[in-house]
């Protein structure tokens, strides 16, 4: 499978910002754990911290991919254009977060982009990222059946 994963702003302060809630690990150091247990994927990585380049990867990539990965972090809760990126591609989009949203700030329990994804991960740390993938190819199956 063709994955693409897209993280949002300031996750590629991971493993130094708030590590009581985001952990110690940066997300490079995990993609290559993830490469290494998903050895027959393609996966590949990108991060912005500009809402426009984040949707110019998935126009990109939406309809070329298996599916996408997307954290989009702080957007979710904020970004209509976002939303409207991932309904206009043809690719499922699973949305992960690394904190349990829905245990924290009000105005972090509720995602713009969540009703336009196949679904959400959030609240295993980076295994959100192993899920989602998981999931995909649990979709896979479901699909070849």
């Amino acid at each position: 499978m063709k994955i693409q994963i897209i993280n949002g702003p300031n996750l590629n302060l991971l493993g130094v910002r708030e590590k009581h809630i985001y952990g110690e690990t940066r997300f490079e150091d995990y993609l290559e754990v993830l490469r290494s247990v998903f050895y027959e994927d393609e996966l590949s990585y990108f991060q912005s911290n500009i809402e426009g380049e984040i949707i110019n990867k998935l126009h990109e990539t939406g309809f070329s991919s298996d599916g996408i990965i997307l954290n989009a972090g702080g957007y979710s809760h904020t970004s209509v254009a976002i939303a409207d990126a991932v309904s206009a591609i043809d690719k499922p989009v699973i949305e992960v977060h690394l904190s349990n949203i829905f245990g924290r700030e009000e105005y972090r329990q509720h995602s713009i982009i969540a009703s336009k994804c196949k679904g959400l991960i959030a609240g295993f740390g980076l295994d959100s990222y192993h899920l989602a993938i998981e999931s995909f190819h649990f979709l896979n199956v479901l699909k070849s059946s």
